[in-house]
């Protein structure tokens, strides 16, 4: 380039030595911004999708996000990168409020170099969570992103494990909260993995480690994208995600009605609402008396016991689609948040495996390390027995669920609804866990297990001895009788193990009296680096 050549490109001094310039120079760069957000939206609305800069204002208040790191731009020049060197990088990062409650924010722009992660992506990635751990607000971010960006190499597989330290420091410390909405691949799949609650868009999302091709490649086996990491797969197989929007729209809202139950960190509390709680006893509190089927073979849905239990029946379920024997979510009590974990008889009649405890010990230890208070309601006929579930670590895996409860220090509450057998009555907020005040009603069954197993496994010499019509008589004497000792809350009422035996339709207002007692409640555990959960 010539010296008189040079003179005229935009850059030279010359062309910025008056303020006028300089504002001039400016506009020239916020026209090229817009001019690409508007090659954006023209890209992104033919696939029915949003770009990242529409996710953002959907999400926050209007008018209140600020960009960071607008005129940020890759460095690389190697595969001709160097002609190609978009503002943005594409990820737009900043912070904005929600509801008037600060957050910090990135969102992938798939329609600049697909959203990929280089090192000046992640740079802006990072300078976002430290910006949230510092000032300890929640950090949410929108990920439609195809990975790492293979023309910076290693460098942005450096960055990826950047952001994930970032990520794993901020873990307890604030809430992370990940919206996929368009490709969460490879690295980029770290970030919802490792965080606390992930939506997905529906029929527009899907998340993976490795994609079609290489499952392709190295198996011979080629899966689509939905049957590899679609939200169905994402939800009911997997468990990786907490709910399904319908689409962008849903999953946006959703996230702000998760936000309205947490606080912006773990030394703060969520925010308190109005709440028109009332100590009467309603029409609904009624009809729990005659929630529970006299059969205990009957299923009922528990559901029916969270709504009438909790403000407005409001309840926000997390992973609903994911091990549906046991319901985790969020709700208030008297305006206070509440997380709820509930046994539901309508599956696998509310049993413990596998996906349900560690579903139930990941929601326990979010709940207890941003000073949310537990509600468990119990009807478990202990751990769902098999080969299977034996052979897949059903004891090391489904003791997190012991290890949760034992571990955490908020205030619990734990109400016995009907069968609390076995293993399962251990782990499900007892006593002997730590839980500050247990509940059962009169239908509650606290024992090893059902009566008819008991005698069984008690009398097998005996009933053998017997005939056939002396064995059946018998069965049914000895049944009744252990029944009326241990079939029941009072055996285990009398230990002090539940605090007291209560109407069903009294149970809100005492829930409500019991988390109001505990609010202040103060526990401390032993100084130590980490604990050795078993993973």
């Amino acid at each position: 380039m010539s010296g008189d050549e040079s003179s005229e490109h935009p850059d030279h001094p010359e062309h910025r030595s008056t303020t006028a310039d300089r504002l001039a120079d400016l506009s020239l760069r916020e026209t090229e911004i817009e001019a690409a957000e508007k090659r954006a939206r023209d890209r992104q609305h033919r696939k029915g999708k949003l770009t990242a800069r529409e996710r953002i204002d959907l999400l926050v208040d209007p008018g209140s996000f600020v960009e960071i790191d607008a005129f940020v731009r890759h460095r690389c020049h190697d595969f001709g990168m160097e002609a190609n060197r978009p503002y943005g990088d594409g990820v737009v990062t900043g912070f904005a409020t929600i509801d008037g409650r600060r957050v910090c924010l990135f969102s992938h722009d798939f329609t600049v170099l697909g959203g990929s992660l280089g090192v000046a992506h992640g740079e802006k990635v990072i300078k976002a969570l430290d910006m949230a751990m510092q000032v300890g607000c929640p950090m949410i971010s929108i990920n439609d992103s195809a990975g790492a960006r293979i023309q910076e190499g290693v460098a942005s597989l450096a960055y990826y494990a950047e952001v994930g330290r970032r990520v794993v420091k901020a873990s307890g410390v604030i809430p992370q909260i990940s919206l996929n909405a368009g490709p969460c691949a490879g690295g980029a799949a770290y970030i919802p993995a490792l965080g606390d609650f992930t939506v997905m868009a529906d029929e527009i999302s899907y998340m993976f480690v490795t994609g079609p091709d290489v499952v392709e490649t190295v198996t011979g086996e080629r899966p689509t994208f939905d049957e590899l990491g679609g939200p169905k797969v994402s939800m009911e197989v997997s468990g990786n995600v907490h709910y399904i929007g319908a689409d962008e729209q849903d999953s946006i809202e959703w996230v702000k009605s998760l936000l309205s139950y947490l606080p912006d960190n773990n030394l703060s509390h969520p925010p308190v609402y109005d709440s028109d709680f009332s100590t009467e006893i309603t029409e609904s509190d009624l009809e729990l008396d005659t929630l529970i089927p006299d059969s205990l073979n009957t299923s009922y849905d528990v559901h029916n016991v969270i709504t009438r239990l909790v403000d407005d029946g409001e309840f926000l379920e997390t992973q609903a689609g994911f091990a549906p024997n046991l319901v985790t979510g969020m709700a208030r009590i008297e305006g206070h948040t509440v997380g709820v974990v509930a046994n539901n008889p309508m599956y696998y009649a509310g049993a413990l495996e596998i996906d349900s405890s560690e579903k139930a010990a990941r929601f326990v230890r979010f709940c207890d390390a941003f000073n949310i208070p537990l509600l468990t309601l119990v009807d478990v006929p202990g751990y769902l027995p098999g080969v299977d579930q034996e052979r897949r670590g059903i004891l090391r895996r489904g003791i997190k669920l012991l290890y949760a409860y034992a571990e955490s220090t908020v205030p619990k509450v734990t109400v016995v609804l009907r069968k609390a057998y076995g293993g399962g009555y251990a782990v499900m907020g007892s006593k002997h866990l730590g839980a500050d005040v247990n509940f059962s009603w009169p239908t509650g069954e606290v024992a090893v297990m059902g009566a008819a197993g008991a005698v069984a496994v008690m009398n097998s010499r005996k009933l053998a001895a017997l005939d056939e019509a002396e064995r059946a008589q018998e069965t049914e004497r000895l049944t009744a009788e252990y029944e009326a000792n241990f079939s029941n809350p009072y055996f285990a009422a009398e230990r002090g193990y539940i605090d007291a035996v209560i109407r069903p339709s009294q149970t809100r207002t005492k829930v409500a009296k019991a988390l109001a007692m505990l609010r202040d409640k103060r526990e401390s555990s032993p100084a130590k680096k980490h604990s050795t959960m078993p993973l």
